[in-house]
């Protein structure tokens, strides 16, 4: 059984100063608000927890270790893809702060539909939830943006989501079983500074 109190798990591996305002994010927007009503109970516990239609609301340590190497700041625009509950969104929106701005976007419309209701209640007036596109990777209308998280596994790297970062723009999202951090540089995504983190799993990206 997984340990419980995931926050203390996040805690122990903070990697300095930028994993505090992670940290504090993550606590300020309470987990079991994002969770279908049977799971709540389960908030607490480091481990990925079922929000229907085959999808989960992921591991907390899991969701801080993408943070961490996103370093998101206050002013960003920050695309998130695989929305799910909302719950990476609305931690987004803290860190972005009023600054910034943070589009989430989630392919099952009945998801997409909740997690904007739930995101209502979060004071995050800056901060949407939209249904994605079928066949559309992404907001390629509203790029460009100065972060991406994807929390879904992709096989390959899609290149039409390095093509929608700003210069020096950063992405993370796991591909084929490992957690990627893609820095682009210059105007051709395919000289982008990709960097592998460890092995991780995810529901799959679907478009």
């Amino acid at each position: 059984m997984p340990r419980n109190d995931w926050e203390s798990i996040v805690a122990e591996r903070a990697p300095g100063p930028g994993g505090d305002a992670v940290q504090a994010a993550m606590r300020r927007r309470r987990r079991k608000n994002f969770l279908p009503q049977d799971q709540r109970k389960l908030a607490g516990y480091n481990r990925p927890l079922p929000i229907g239609y085959g999808q989960t609301n992921s591991q907390p340590s899991t969701v801080a270790d993408m943070l961490w190497l996103l370093e998101v700041r206050p002013g960003h625009t920050v695309l998130d893809v695989g929305a799910g509950s909302g719950w990476t969104t609305a931690i987004l929106g803290d860190l972005v702060t009023e600054a910034g701005s943070v589009l989430g976007l989630e392919i099952i419309p009945e998801l997409a539909e909740s997690a904007a209701a739930t995101l209502e209640h979060q004071q995050l007036p800056w901060c949407r939830i939209e249904t994605a596109t079928r066949g559309v990777l992404g907001a390629p209308d509203q790029a460009p943006f100065d972060r991406i998280l994807v929390s879904a596994e992709a096989t390959y790297l899609p290149q039409e989501l390095v093509e929608q970062l700003t210069d020096d723009g950063i992405m993370v999202m796991t591909v084929a079983g490992f957690m990627l951090r893609v820095v682009r540089h210059g105007e051709d995504p395919h000289d982008a500074e990709i960097t592998r983190h460890g092995p991780y799993r995810f529901v799959d990206l679907i478009t």
